[in-house]
């Protein structure tokens, strides 16, 4: 099997992005880690490519997550088959808030 082409558009230090980095970590995927903060060109491309504002984004094979938790990403590769369940566990919390001026 090959390994899902992955593209995340993240923040920093949002929970939710962490979230979504630990799920990587723990299933051992590669991906693109697109700083939507530091980088307004990327924040434009998630934007175009999602059509929302709304953070985590992530690209699987084409298919795009929407503001989406660590969690919800993991319910994903597991169901689309690209990983198998384990009962590993993440190493940070998979859905955690952000500040609330954080969000958007």
């Amino acid at each position: 099997m090959n390994p899902p082409k992955i593209i995340a558009y993240l923040k920093p230090s949002c929970g939710w992005s962490q979230g979504v980095r630990a799920i990587m970590r723990k299933y051992n995927l590669a991906f693109a880690d697109r700083d939507i903060i530091n980088k307004p060109s990327l924040y434009a491309e998630m934007i175009e490519k999602s059509g929302q504002s709304l953070s985590p984004c992530v690209e699987i094979n084409g298919h795009m997550l929407a503001d989406v938790s660590g969690d919800e990403v993991e319910a994903y590769l597991i169901k689309a088959g690209l990983v198998q369940a384990t009962t590993a566990v993440a190493d940070a919390p998979t859905n955690q808030a952000c500040d609330a001026h954080h969000h958007e």
